[in-house]
């Protein structure tokens, strides 16, 4: 028997997949509110929106076992509606809406005016950098740009995503000073490739000039790079790294192999010495710097030999914070015409090689930090301990720095210097220094 939801007319948005996602969810929560109506992240409502990832085979199936969970709530009347938006429903709409057809509509990635109007509400232009930050109220992500045009072969994004479309450094500004009013003082700056930022707006790469305008934003104290592209690495942006103090001393920029073989074959637009060529500028340039990495084990034809050579290389390079993922063989991709030919136990022996090799590089890079005074940002409490980073880590992929609870009261969102302990491979230990 159909029973009643509790909540009515309450509006519960779930994501899934990156922090770009997460990014989306909070605009559309933003426009929800804007229209006055009843929004919540992932708590209880009677309308559900998903908004879905399709970048690789487990957050595919992550996203369709989560619409599947929400339609039987709908069935057994916990729920009325359910919304499904994001990558997944950009890229396989016509096959969602065959195999599971209770979902009321499916939306893809450029559709938030639609999705909108389905739940009664009105898209409004004039709601320049007006969100719902879903994360602790000390930072954000800050996405500069939308889509790719870049051809890695791997790579589904342009299909779920676009062309790369640079939003206007005059509008940044306008969100990170509202940002910035509600309690921010962290931007993580995000788009497929920050790198390519500015060349469709201003026919030049334009990241320098961005990060130059943001740190003159009163509030803002860190600014953070993720997901930079190595091919066209606008070398500028190091200056300003060293002549801005919030600019922190971190750039993610996703390598994904090191055999120029096989960097060909991803049509990633470098080689082997192109790829050392330019961590040794970074280097150089700025000799603090934190890199963080990802790499892809298992794509098509990657013999013993190449990933001989990448276990080396990652010994050699010595990254402070990488990352490992196994080939997923995505169709409508350009890999997906080669034979998807390493076997799935390989690729996961192969990830799970490369992550141990990190993991003593991260141990012994951390005994160096222990005696050491860092300036730490708290995020939360979580169980005996206050949890912060310093200026080399990111949110939820990086280090973290615990501080006793019990013998220290800290306040979440504040900066606090703190003299390292204690450390273990990804956790750094510490007390709070005058």
């Amino acid at each position: 028997m159909r029973t009643k939801s509790r909540k009515k007319n309450r509006i519960n948005v779930v994501t899934l997949g990156c922090s770009k996602n997460v990014y989306d969810s909070e605009v559309l929560m933003g426009q929800l509110k804007a229209s006055g109506k009843d929004v919540v992240h992932e708590e209880e409502g009677n309308v559900v929106v998903i908004n879905t990832c399709g970048f690789i085979d487990n957050a595919k199936e992550e996203s369709v076992n989560t619409i599947l969970d929400f339609v039987e709530r709908k069935n057994r009347g916990e729920v009325d509606q359910v919304f499904v938006s994001g990558c997944l429903s950009e890229r396989y709409k016509p096959d969602l809406e065959k195999e599971i057809p209770d979902v009321d509509q499916y939306f893809g990635t450029t559709e938030l005016p639609s999705l909108l109007k389905a739940l009664g509400a009105d898209y409004k232009h004039e709601l320049i950098g007006e969100r719902v930050t879903t994360t602790p109220k000390n930072y954000a992500y800050f996405k500069i740009a939308e889509g790719c045009d870049r051809p890695c072969s791997f790579c589904a994004i342009p299909l779920m995503r676009g062309k790369h479309r640079s939003t206007p450094i005059e509008n940044l500004v306008i969100e990170a000073e509202k940002l910035a009013a509600s309690g921010v003082k962290e931007l993580i700056l995000i788009a497929q490739d920050l790198t390519y930022y500015g060349l469709d707006l201003y026919k030049e790469r334009k990241l320098a000039d961005l990060l130059r305008a943001l740190v003159k934003v009163e509030g803002i104290e860190w600014i953070r790079l993720h997901y930079a592209f190595p091919t066209g690495f606008p070398m500028d942006v190091l200056d300003v790294m060293n002549q801005e103090p919030k600019v922190c001393f971190y750039l993610d920029i996703p390598l994904q192999h090191i055999s120029t073989k096989l960097l060909k074959s991803m049509r990633r637009g470098t080689t082997y010495e192109k790829t050392n060529a330019l961590l040794s500028s970074f280097r150089e340039s700025v000799p603090n710097m934190a890199i963080r990495t990802t790499l892809i084990v298992g794509y098509p034809g990657e013999t013993e030999e190449d990933f001989q050579l990448l276990k080396d290389w990652v010994k050699e390079q010595r990254f402070e914070r990488l990352g490992c993922f196994t080939y997923s063989h995505e169709e409508n991709t350009h890999a997906y015409q080669l034979e998807d030919d390493v076997p799935e136990e390989v690729k996961q022996e192969r990830a799970n090689e490369i992550m141990e090799i990190q993991s003593q590089i991260s141990w012994e890079l951390n005994q160096e930090k222990i005696g050491q005074v860092f300036k730490v940002m708290i995020d939360r409490k979580r169980g005996n301990y206050f949890v912060g980073r310093t200026e080399f880590d990111s949110p939820d992929v990086d280090n973290e720095v615990l501080i006793e609870a019990a013998d220290h009261y800290l306040s979440v969102g504040s900066f606090v210097n703190v003299k390292i302990t204690a450390a273990q491979d990804f956790d750094l230990y510490g007390e709070p220094v005058s």
